[in-house]
């Protein structure tokens, strides 16, 4: 009887150790920094810092890869985030992420052939992505860009498709409706625009000058 005792306070003390055991190994769990976090809290910087550290832990955490590429995109490191994004799709060639990401660093370094190849295969592989609404504005950007006006109000109709509330999304598409010509499409996006935001001069400007216009035809 005396021994059964023993055995049941050891397996008591046993069954604490490990509640307290997972407790606070939890708690340095919850505890160790979160790159992603720090990204989403605009802390740039500190998030390329753990993206690296995780990254030298384990050189295939792809997911250390992708936040490290978004936060360098936004400190405007584009040939680091190029590198990374490289060794990233090695690690996962049809990862929409890495494309997306590669997309982007083609786009702010004006390679826009290239950006467009990578954002239609981002298109083809996430259809309905988390980015999806993203990279049909840049790619509305890119034809703006190349003065192809009707191409652009394709891609960014698209965009504010998937983001309605962006003004700034609909004052770019009522340019691009503007410098095709389609003056009463471009008013009604600039008015979109003013109704999110009555604040935006840019679309303050466009609206004045798209009725201007169509009243001199």
């Amino acid at each position: 009887m005396k021994k059964m005792r023993e055995m049941c306070r050891s397996h008591k003390a046993l069954g604490l150790g490990s509640v307290l055991l997972l407790f606070f190994g939890g708690m340095v769990f919850a505890q160790r920094p979160d790159a992603l976090v720090e990204y989403r809290n605009g802390n740039y910087e500190q998030a390329v810092s753990i993206c690296k550290d995780e990254i030298a832990v384990n050189a295939y955490n792809l997911d250390a890869h992708v936040v490290l590429c978004w936060s360098l995109i936004r400190l405007n490191r584009y040939q680091e985030a190029q590198t990374y994004a490289l060794l990233g799709r090695n690690l996962s060639r049809y990862d929409p992420r890495v494309i997306e990401i590669l997309g982007e660093i083609s786009y702010y370094e004006g390679r826009n052939r290239e950006a467009l190849q990578h954002f239609q295969e981002y298109i083809n592989f996430a259809p309905e992505g988390t980015r999806i609404e993203t990279v049909y504005y840049f790619i509305g950007e890119i034809y703006i860009r190349l003065g192809r006006f009707r191409h652009a109000d394709i891609a960014l109709s698209t965009a504010v498709h998937w983001q309605p509330g962006n003004a700034a999304w609909w004052t770019r598409l009522a340019y691009a409706r503007e410098s095709a010509g389609d003056l009463a499409e471009a008013i009604a996006a600039y008015e979109q625009a003013l109704s999110l935001n009555a604040q935006l001069g840019d679309a303050r400007r466009g609206l004045t000058r798209a009725r201007q216009a169509l009243g001199a035809r």
